[in-house]
């Protein structure tokens, strides 16, 4: 168990560093923020129906995007907690998505994508559960290369390979009013 203590606090400080998840830093100065990222079902600070939260059936929501710059090889998806007080604290990670691909299917993920470990600890979507209103980001990252990690990759592995690979953005921030 401490072992595991001590990864994640060297995790969390690799991770501030790279700012990955934390905003308009996230990516070098030149790389864009293009990518037009919408759902069906929410959208720009409006609540996510309960029934993709942990209040509800708890499945991956809907989302879909456009925009991703010439070059991109693979997306990926990484849904965190804007408001969580230890950051970051990811519900979702999926990579190597088509760039073919313009959507993920409500409960579903795209034919050939993997999925990280997330801050929960399993692979897979981890529906939110807040106790009082959060604001959750949906970021798409548009990739110059497929990433060579398995299915079930570290957190860590997964954000490091999205950070090295990532040439152009886009982010949904809805809120979980429960």
């Amino acid at each position: 168990m401490a072992l595991r203590a001590a990864g994640a606090a060297v995790a969390a400080l690799l991770l501030s560093g790279c700012s990955l998840l934390s905003g308009p830093t996230a990516l070098q100065a030149d790389d864009p923020e293009e990518i037009t990222v919408t759902s069906p079902e929410f959208g720009q600070g409006v609540p996510i129906p309960l029934q993709y939260t942990c209040y509800g059936e708890g499945e991956s929501p809907p989302l879909a995007w456009s925009g991703q710059p010439a070059g991109t090889r693979a997306l990926a998806l990484v849904m965190d907690d804007a408001d969580a007080p230890i950051t970051p604290y990811v519900y979702w990670i999926v990579f190597n998505i088509s760039p073919a691909t313009p959507d993920i299917q409500a409960g579903r993920t795209p034919p050939g994508s993997l999925e990280a470990v997330n801050s929960k600890g399993t692979a897979g979507y981890s529906p939110p559960c807040p106790a009082h209103s959060h604001q959750y980001r949906f970021t798409v990252y548009a990739l110059d290369a497929p990433l060579r990690l398995p299915h079930g990759a570290s957190l860590t592995a997964a954000w490091m390979a999205i950070a090295s690979h990532a040439i152009a953005r886009g982010r949904l921030q809805p809120t979980v009013n429960p």
